[in-house]
């Protein structure tokens, strides 16, 4: 039962939380079973690494489980991780040569996070056999691009558990345009086959067809569409107003409109192209963010570049850049201890060595 590593913070085991919140009297578990056609129940919120006679009196302290069979006992596990900062985006090691790094050895907890890693580890390996340009994710592009920023330029001192609210691009990364951010990609490293590839294609043709659409015609005052308006709650027009622009109104839908339109399309692709008109104003301000921070990134830094001789850098901002060594000025913008001033300054220096 005693575990010296720091363990993952959304998920402490029943001791842990026993020492952390000690002044609780209660606390809440849920009994799940595990499938329809099993008779065995998971004790949700009861993980523990405590010994197993200490395990079979705790959990028959419950009420309705005094004679309950443990099937499967728990356990915890602690395992060795390198420090992530030593990574390359492509999680490549910066000591070894051809060395990728993948999963909870990164400093992250399981599941999505390390299945997100060993797929960019896995591809980036591929490439530098081919000889091709590593496949590196921007944090507007990807959470994975999210994560590996984060562990590479941030380190983590604790299991690393990708979060939506780490992601300052979180308008841009929705689960509905997965495949607009990342199907190039997957074409261009061979993951994404030629038919799934044209389909994505015919479907972007298809959303842009609609657009073109929606933009060009108009609901007029004496329109049947005026009746939509009436049914939402809206004033009846006294002049035209364009498709697209109805559907920037809070209660029109795609839908409303779907018996007026021409274009043949399927109906998430339609709705895809509703978000995008909806969200259009914090999506362009998104966008021009990470504009921003794409311009920061193409600004390389030497590997070996010498901070020491760069004047005016705070004393801390020097001394955490000599460690993580960024790659690029967007890295180096991204580290904790590095303030903005450093990066003017930094910039000039690049700027400098340049000319």
């Amino acid at each position: 039962g005693v575990v010296e590593g720091v363990g993952p913070r959304y998920c402490p085991s029943i001791e842990d939380k026993v020492v952390r919140f000690s002044d609780k009297e209660r606390h809440q578990i849920f009994l799940e079973p595990i499938s329809r056609k099993l008779d065995t129940i998971y004790v949700q919120g009861f993980s523990t690494s405590l010994p197993i006679e200490v395990q079979e009196k705790m959990i028959r302290t419950l009420p309705g489980l005094e004679h309950c069979v443990i099937t499967e006992y728990a356990y915890a596990i602690e395992y060795d991780a390198i420090e992530p900062t030593q990574l390359y985006p492509s999680l490549e090691t910066r000591l070894i040569d051809g060395l990728y790094c993948a999963g909870q050895i990164n400093g992250t907890s399981g599941y999505e996070e390390a299945a997100g890693q060993g797929l960019i580890a896995g591809i980036n390996a591929v490439l530098k056999i081919r000889g091709e340009q590593p496949l590196i994710l921007r944090r507007d592009e990807a959470y994975i691009g999210v994560m590996i920023d984060d562990l590479i330029t941030k380190g983590t001192l604790e299991p690393y558990r990708l979060l939506t609210s780490r992601a300052e691009y979180r308008l841009l990364l929705r689960h509905d345009n997965a495949d607009i951010r990342l199907s190039e990609y997957g074409y261009r490293v061979g993951l994404l086959s030629q038919k799934r590839y044209d389909d994505f294609l015919r479907r972007q043709s298809s959303k842009a067809l609609l657009v073109e659409e929606l933009k060009s015609k108009r609901i007029l005052p004496k329109d049947a569409l005026q009746q939509v308006l009436l049914d939402k709650g809206y004033m009846i027009l006294n002049e035209g107003l364009s498709y697209y622009d109805s559907l920037k109104r809070p209660h029109i839908e795609m839908t409303d409109l779907m018996s007026y339109i021409e274009t043949e399309i399927d109906a998430l692709d339609a709705r895809q192209v509703e978000i995008e008109i909806k969200y259009e104003g914090y999506i362009v301000k998104a966008k021009k963010e990470a504009t921003k921070l794409m311009a920061m990134e193409q600004w390389k830094i030497p590997e070996n570049f010498n901070y020491d001789s760069v004047a005016h850098l705070s004393i801390e901002g020097r001394q955490k850049l000599i460690k993580y060594r960024p790659l690029t000025i967007g890295m180096a913008s991204r580290i904790s201890g590095v303030n903005p001033a450093d990066v003017s300054v930094l910039l000039m220096a690049l700027q400098a060595n340049k000319s």
